[in-house]
């Protein structure tokens, strides 16, 4: 799936095509053009990505090609054991949890689990919206980490925790709001990560770490652009502008100190080359353990706390 904006990308990719057909059939000229059209496509690239607008990168952060918890769960680690149920009242889907390992590197992997590769498997995890249940599960799921002095990887992606009925009847905000206290006091290393779309408290529910990412192209926000628009200006069409003043960017986020380093992604973003994004965290992951290796749980605690009770103040 294209977006919009990189409409100029197809029409060089459809011309790439055709002239790799004009190829298969013998015409010797076509590949001086088609290696011309790709050193095309490579700058026609790097100069679009180097200009995205705040709007045009959320676009980017909800591409359904982005890798997944799932893609990099199996994909990137040599071994996960995925673990269900929050032990009180069932298993959300939205969020995947587990046991893995890259090479010597063991921790508990959790996230949201923002779809698949088709709408069945998006509306079975509730497109990462996740239930009471769910981050429920993850607290277990961090608490039994913690037990066996298991270092934690969260990685965010989703548009916020489920607004619905249900979710209220079963507590999603007492549920949210235990997560972000008793993070506080896991007695292990948290890094976390924002690969896609980082949406309010469901993004920080599971977001409280010592060290925080994220990837090149996505996005961190209290609210979405379009709910944000809706309640400044009462007009969804203003998403745009919501998005440009609420500084929802890596790079806006990196300046503000919200987050502590950006994970580069390949040209052209991570749906375009999910293998290569996924080798990156393969590489990503061990080195930022290994940052928060070796702390005392004291010294990792304290820390933590005064990383967050920092967030929001500035000189005057």
């Amino acid at each position: 799936m294209d977006l919009d904006f990189e409409k100029p990308l197809r029409d060089i990719r459809e011309e790439i095509a055709q002239l790799e057909a004009r190829r298969r059939k013998g015409d010797s000229a076509a590949s001086a053009r088609i290696a011309a059209l790709r050193r095309k496509m490579r700058g026609e690239t790097a100069r679009i990505y180097a200009a995205l607008t705040p709007w045009e990168t959320v676009q980017v952060a909800r591409h359904p090609g982005r890798p997944t918890v799932a893609d990099y769960a199996n994909r990137a680690c040599d071994e996960f054991i995925e673990l269900h149920g929050d032990r009180c009242d069932g298993d959300d889907p939205a969020i995947l949890g587990g046991f893995a390992r890259i090479g010597e590197t063991r921790f508990m992997l959790i996230g949201h689990r923002k779809g698949g590769e088709s709408v069945e498997q998006s509306i079975a995890s509730n497109f990462g919206m996740a239930n009471p249940e769910g981050f429920r599960k993850a607290l277990r799921l961090m608490k039994l980490a913690a037990k066996f002095g298991t270092p934690i990887v969260t990685l965010v992606d989703t548009p916020g925790a489920y607004p619905g009925q249900t979710a209220e009847e079963h507590g999603i905000a007492e549920a949210i709001g235990r997560n972000l206290m008793e993070m506080f006091t896991i007695e292990t290393p948290i890094l976390t990560i924002v690969t896609g779309e980082g949406g309010s408290g469901g993004a920080l529910g599971i977001a409280v770490g010592d060290r925080v990412l994220m990837l090149e192209h996505a996005v961190y926000s209290v609210i979405s652009p379009e709910g944000c628009a809706s309640i400044l200006w009462r007009d969804g069409a203003k998403a745009p502008e919501a998005a440009q003043a609420l500084k929802i960017t890596s790079k806006d986020l990196l300046a503000l100190k919200v987050i502590d380093g950006v994970v580069p992604e390949p040209a052209g973003a991570a749906h375009s080359a999910p293998d290569e994004m996924i080798a990156t965290m393969r590489e990503t992951i061990p080195e930022n353990l290994k940052l928060l290796s070796g702390t005392s749980i004291g010294r990792l605690l304290d820390t933590r706390y005064r990383k967050y009770a920092a967030l929001g103040r500035y000189p005057r």
